[in-house]
Order: structure tokens, then C-alpha cells, then sequence
């Protein structure tokens, strides 16, 4: 079908999907003047009762949600001989493509995103429809990091007024589904829970909680083994949200959420900042605003607020009344600077230059930050990178603390008498978490760089403050 018209209307320029039932084409609306997603049911289910019913049905169903975390219907209706819906067209990936460039996400932005699908999924709940067929797949994330959910071709009213399945009937993917659709029971809100549940855990983690090669794999392991704990796979999640993803995946329908809209509460809970409007996912989309206004969680602000009333302590006790302090020996405040990035050969010699004065600034809420990597040994192609510290003067620094919001990533201290180096090691291999202090081994220098050689289950890390000793 590509280059043709179809419906008199779409010019259709190529496939962006396909499935069991359809293909997904995108097309060119001559009417509206704008791209679209033409979704077309394949020619040998015309004359099938039931997929004709059910598609018909997802059209019918999905026009009634007008939500911004669900896909937009545009058209519907029945020409050629040929079934098709139109959507609006949603520019970027889905949620399986972006994990799988990316790995795991960092914590906020798994959490942001499951989040905004299940705003969509709640308001569909609260419009009697369940999807149950909720998969990384069948969400679609612009590049500002909007997620939308689409594809409601095996939804079900809540109702079962326009339900084209039985019971008995196993309809969903096999690694989403909830223990109820496996063993060919009905599917109430619940599911919706469950399958994102496992979503949440494939965010995180990087896997499903039960992967297998074929359903009967799956639905056996599903139906008799515990989920496993995220925690397991992934310690620095936290303990409240790893409950939450816990309490979704639940075998028992009543011992999970009793809604979306609940679960989605508990998800809002588990941010830094409860109510308040996610920010877009921080790894889709490079953030356009200033560094310094990006929120961080509520447990490293009292971090940086603490560290900083300690240093207020330290100048009325023990420094220079109201004056900064200019540097000290080891065992004292020393007042580091972060002047650029260190990124020798292979690497291009730049890094995030510009920022790395934010690590250094006195506040916790805003970092100097690696490039982003394909995997997080920085892509194969270097053994680190690092960020350059100022001391000012020639100190023997005895600690380094660093406080970081991408807690896993392992980094050494190296010292130096030139910011480009040669540098050498001034302290062991250590893993940093929220904040770490590193102890060094008292080497004489006036730079010292923060050399970083894992990413840990990031693709970039940050570094919010560092302070030396």
C-alpha cells in the first residue's frame, strides 16, 4: 500500500507497525494537512466476525478517551473492502525501543513514566475500559518524553456490555500478563495494575519479572513462582517504591492496588516532591531549562542543607567570621572549584565542560553531568572520565566527599599538578552512592580530578556537590 491513497484521503508513505490483526502506516492526511497513523486490518479478518468486532470496538473505545497520555482518534470507518482507524501520529519511539537503547532507567524518570501511563490508564478505567494488553509496546514516547498509550485492540468494557472475548479466551502479551489472564479468566482494572507493574519492573531493572520463550514457560513460572524482588536486581531503588512494584505484582488481584488511580497515588508519593508535575524523563529529552532549577529528591536537598549548616557551623566556630575559606590544609575545609572535564585520549576532550562548575557551587540541586553512553563502560570506547577539581594552592586533601542523585557509579580521586594532568591515583576504587566520602591517600596537588570508570545502571551520572578535607 505504500504510495497510494487510501479512502480517497490518506497518502500513505510507510509502515511504522504491524501486528496479528493490523499494520500501522504512516500517512499523510490531505484534508487536515498533517502527518497521521493509518491502522489497517488485514484483508483476511474482513470477513471474520469476531476480529472485525474487536477492531471496530477499539475505534469505538478509544474515541471516547481524550486524554493526553492516551493516543488520539482521529478517523474511523471501512473503505476498499478494508477496516481502518486513523490516530494521530505521535513522533518518537516506544517504551520497549527506549529501554532497549537505554538500559535501566534512572529511578525518576522509570517512575515518571509509568506515571503518565497510568493517568491514561485510569482515565480509561473511569470511562469503563480496560487495555489489557499493557506492554512497553503499546506506549509511545515523544521526544520531550511524553508517554502515550495506544493500541485498545483487545480492550474490554468494564461493563462487559462490548466485550468480544470469553472467558477461557487468552488474549495479551505473554510477559505482561496478569495471573488471572493466563489461567483464561476475566480481566478487571486489576490487570491494567499488574501489567504495569511489570512495565515499572522492566524500567528498572532491564528485564520482566518472569522472562521466558513461550507462554506455557511463562504462565507456569507466573502462576507458581513469587516475583522477584526489584530490590534484588537493583539495590539503590527505593524501599518504598520497590513495595509499590511489589503490591502491583501481586498474584492475587485483592491484595493489589484497587485501582489505577491508586496505584498511580503511590507512585506520586514515592517522587521527591508529592502532587507536583513530573519533570520529562531526563534520558529522552536533554532538559532545555538551566541545570539549577532541576529538582532532585527531598533526601539529598537535606543532605546539601545539612552539609551546608555544617560549614556555617564550621566559619562562626572555627574560620574566618563571614568570609569564605580560602583553603586549608588536610583535616580542615578546603574550598574546592570544578573547572572542566577531563577527557584524555581516546575520549574528544570535552565533557560537559561548561558545568562543571555546578558540582562545586554550594547547591545540591544542581550537577555537572557525563555525556550519555550506549552502555554504561562508556560504549567500549574509553576507560573513564573525569571532572577537574581547583584547590586553589597546593593542599594534601586527606577526604572527598561526593553527593550525587545517580547513586552505583564507581570513580577513584586522582591528584595533579596541571589541570590537563598527568594525574595519579590519590585513592582506592570506590562505588559512590547519595553521598560518599572517599578517603585519599594525601598526595600534595592543587587539582584533583574525580575520575569516573563505570556508570554503574546509568547511561550518565551526575555529580551535585563535592567537597574536600
Amino acid at each position: 500500500m505504500i504510495g497510494e491513497v487510501f479512502a480517497g484521503r490518506y497518502d500513505i508513505d510507510e509502515v511504522v507497525g504491524a501486528g496479528g490483526m493490523s499494520t500501522v502506516y504512516k500517512a499523510h492526511d490531505r484534508l487536515l494537512e498533517r502527518a497521521v497513523a493509518l491502522k489497517v486490518l488485514h484483508p483476511q479478518y474482513e470477513q471474520d466476525a469476531e476480529h472485525a468486532h474487536r477492531f471496530q470496538y477499539e475505534a469505538r473505545a478509544v474515541a471516547q478517551l481524550s486524554h493526553p497520555n492516551i493516543v488520539t482518534v482521529i478517523d474511523r470507518g471501512e473503505a476498499d473492502g478494508r477496516h481502518f482507524i486513523v490516530f494521530e501520529y505521535v513522533e518518537g519511539e516506544n517504551l520497549k525501543q527506549l529501554a532497549g537503547r537505554l538500559g535501566p532507567l534512572p529511578v525518576r524518570d522509570a517512575v515518571g513514566l509509568a506515571l503518565q501511563v497510568a493517568a491514561g490508564l485510569a482515565f480509561a478505567h473511569d470511562h469503563g475500559i480496560v487495555h489489557r494488553d499493557v506492554k512497553p509496546q503499546n506506549v509511545l514516547v515523544t521526544a520531550g518524553g511524553d508517554a502515550k498509550v495506544t493500541d485498545f485492540g483487545i480492550a474490554r468494557s468494564l461493563h462487559g456490555d462490548l466485550g468480544v472475548t470469553l472467558t477461557g479466551t487468552v488474549l495479551g502479551t505473554t510477559s505482561y500478563l496478569s495471573p488471572e489472564q493466563a489461567s483464561g479468566k476475566p480481566a478487571t482494572a486489576t490487570a491494567d495494575v499488574y501489567s504495569l507493574g511489570v512495565v515499572l519492573f522492566e524500567l528498572l531493572t532491564g528485564d520482566v519479572p518472569f522472562p521466558g520463550d513461550n507462554f506455557v514457560t511463562v504462565a507456569v513460572r507466573l502462576l507458581n513462582e513469587p516475583p522477584p524482588s526489584v530490590r534484588a536486581r537493583r539495590p539503590d531503588v527505593p524501599v518504598r517504591l520497590a513495595a509499590a512494584v511489589d503490591r502491583a505484582l501481586a498474584k492475587d488481584p485483592a491484595s493489589r492496588f484497587e485501582s489505577m488511580a491508586a496505584f498511580a497515588a503511590e507512585l506520586r508519593g514515592c517522587l521527591d516532591e508529592p502532587g507536583r508535575a513530573v519533570d520529562a524523563p531526563t534520558l529522552i529529552a536533554r532538559p532545555t531549562r538551566p541545570r539549577s532549577t532541576r529538582r532532585l529528591p527531598a533526601l539529598l536537598v537535606l543532605l546539601g542543607a545539612a552539609a551546608a549548616l555544617a560549614a556555617v557551623g564550621f566559619f562562626l566556630v572555627g574560620g574566618p567570621k563571614g568570609t569564605p575559606h580560602a583553603g586549608a590544609t588536610a583535616g580542615g575545609p578546603v574550598s574546592l572549584r570544578g573547572i572542566t572535564a577531563y577527557d584524555p585520549p581516546p575520549g574528544d576532550g570535552h565533557e560537559q565542560d561548561a558545568e562543571a562548575p555546578l558540582a562545586t557551587d554550594g547547591n545540591p540541586a544542581t550537577y555537572w553531568e557525563t555525556e550519555i553512553y550506549d552502555t554504561p563502560a562508556f560504549g567500549g570506547l574509553k576507560s573513564g572520565v573525569g571532572l577537574v577539581l581547583d584547590a586553589g594552592k597546593a593542599v594534601a586533601l586527606g577526604t572527598l566527599s561526593v553527593t550525587s542523585d545517580t547513586p552505583g557509579y564507581t570513580a577513584i580521586v586522582r591528584a595533579g599538578d596541571a589541570p590537563g594532568g598527568p594525574f595519579s591515583d590519590d585513592s582506592s576504587s570506590q562505588t559512590v552512592g547519595a553521598q560518599t566520602t572517599l578517603a585519599l591517600d594525601g598526595h600534595t596537588a592543587r587539582y584533583y580530578v574525580l575520575w569516573i570508570t563505570s556508570l554503574g545502571t546509568y547511561h550518565s551520572v551526575h555529580v551535585n556537590e563535592v567537597k574536600g578535607h
